[in-house]
Formats: C-alpha cells, sequence, structure tokens
C-alpha cells in the first residue's frame, strides 16, 4: 500500500496551468473507471502517459489526470488500482462527495459499514463491492465526504491502513 500512497495525488495548486472540467460538467466514476476520460482499472501508469492522459509535471504529490482535478489516481505495481475522486464526480447512482447518507444507504443497500478506529480522526465508510470492485464512501455520519472506486481488495486495504492519495 506504500506504492498507493507514493502514487496518489491531492489537491493541483491554484496556478496550475491544464483545462479543467467546465463549469457545470458532471463527471461519472463506475465499477470500470472514468469512462469519458477512457481510464480504466488496471491501466498502466506507461498506458495512460503514452494516451496524455497521466500528467506528472503538475505540482500536486502525484500524477494527475488531464482536465480531471478532482479525481486522484492511485497506483500499484504500475497498475490503477483506484480513484479517490471529489465533487463534482459521481458514481452512475448520482453518490458524491455532500450526499446524506441515508441516500447513500438506499441506493446502495448492501453496502457493508465500516468503522474507523477509535480514537483516530479518520471517517468511518460504507463498502459497496459488486464482484472484484467497489466503491468506499468515507463519510462523517451524516454526510460522504470522499468516494473511492476501484478494486474491492485495495479499497478495503485503503480504509483498514488508513491510507490516503498523498
Amino acid at each position: 500500500m506504500t506504492a498507493a500512497s507514493i502514487a496518489g495525488s491531492g489537491p493541483a495548486s491554484p496556478d496550475r496551468i491544464g483545462v479543467g472540467e467546465p463549469a457545470g460538467a458532471v463527471t461519472v466514476v463506475d465499477l470500470d473507471g472514468l469512462a469519458d476520460a477512457d481510464v480504466d482499472f488496471g491501466d498502466t501508469e506507461d498506458e495512460l502517459t503514452r494516451r496524455g492522459i497521466l500528467r506528472t509535471d503538475v505540482d500536486a504529490c502525484g500524477p494527475t489526470l488531464a482536465g480531471h482535478e478532482a479525481v486522484s489516481p492511485i497506483f500499484v505495481e504500475d497498475r490503477l488500482v483506484l480513484l479517490w475522486v471529489g465533487d463534482p464526480v459521481r458514481t452512475p447512482e448520482g453518490v458524491a462527495a455532500g450526499t446524506p447518507l441515508t441516500e447513500v444507504r438506499e441506493r446502495y443497500p448492501e453496502a457493508r459499514h465500516l468503522d474507523a478506529p477509535q480514537g483516530t480522526y479518520r471517517f468511518d465508510g460504507l463498502l459497496a463491492r459488486d464482484g472484484d470492485r467497489a466503491y468506499l464512501f468515507l463519510h462523517d455520519g451524516q454526510t460522504v465526504r470522499k468516494v473511492i472506486a476501484g478494486y474491492a481488495d485495495w479499497a478495503q486495504r485503503a480504509f483498514d491502513e488508513g491510507h490516503s492519495p498523498c
């Protein structure tokens, strides 16, 4: 997981050069990746760089996806395993950072509750698994604070070990 932490990206600096998402644009992250950006779980860093999607030349804590400032890719052994996403990125069911937890439970009734360790400043989670993929919704008990999508085992591991993109 150390590699995943190191390879993640965080917020870009305000003076970052690049094309962002147009105002009002909504990006959808599903259990395959980001369809509108042609980014799939399992893609390699080299593939994404060659296609001009992965950028390493910006002021961030790791590689970023061109035009997707609210998305932090996590690579393990050169493969994309997770995407940490913030608003305005949504799941196909409309869940994003800021979505009330009651709505998440309605849209993902099979999601399993995960308790953050006592005495930490980490968020609890809801893990909505579908085969080897999952959404992990980190929440404060009322609203979603962060959405993570990708391989279920890596999402669970990120939660268990308390890793974040940076």
